[in-house]
């Protein structure tokens, strides 16, 4: 089982994803933890990322959605922003990615990256990733005013209805 957390920057797709993984004793990867080095200090300096920017990182999430199939499965967050990234990420599987779409308005979210310590990515490059972004017409969709909880719960609730 592969599930792909996705949503832009600060929609809480860690968050749930860990929980998620918990719950489903299986891994959780984090996206961010495979960007090369080049595209970090990008986001540092509030530079967005472009396509080709992505490729290699795209690259490396799908050969290892490919490993971790075949070991125990995994709960990927990742934001997965356009419908030609998510083609990329589904090509490396065999059976079809679970796809949970967390969204929520502009505001929201900037609200909370302003109360986010320690991440690289500046919250002044949320906006480019809402230009980016070209919502999934698939998977789950799950409205970050929520409680991270209460979409862990529904996501779970979905899971065991579809077996």
């Amino acid at each position: 089982m592969i599930i792909v957390v996705m949503g832009v920057s600060g929609s809480g797709k860690t968050t749930v994803g860990k929980a998620l993984a918990s719950a489903l004793e299986i891994p959780f990867y984090d996206a961010d933890d495979f960007h090369p080095q080049a595209n970090i200090e990008k986001m540092k300096q509030g530079i967005s990322l472009q396509d080709v920017d992505r490729e290699s990182w795209l690259d490396t999430l799908t050969n290892n959605l490919a490993k971790w199939e075949t070991a125990a499965g995994a709960v990927l967050a990742c934001s997965a922003l356009k419908e030609t990234y998510r083609t990329v990420l589904q090509s490396g599987v065999e059976n079809d990615v679970t796809w949970v779409y967390l969204y929520g308005r502009s505001k929201l979210i900037k609200e909370r990256m302003a109360g986010r310590k320690g991440h690289y990515f500046k919250p002044d490059l949320v906006d480019s990733q809402f230009a980016d972004l070209e919502p999934p017409q698939y998977g789950w969709h799950f409205n970050i005013s929520s409680s991270s909880d209460h979409i862990v719960k529904s996501i779970l609730d979905k899971l065991r209805h579809t077996d």
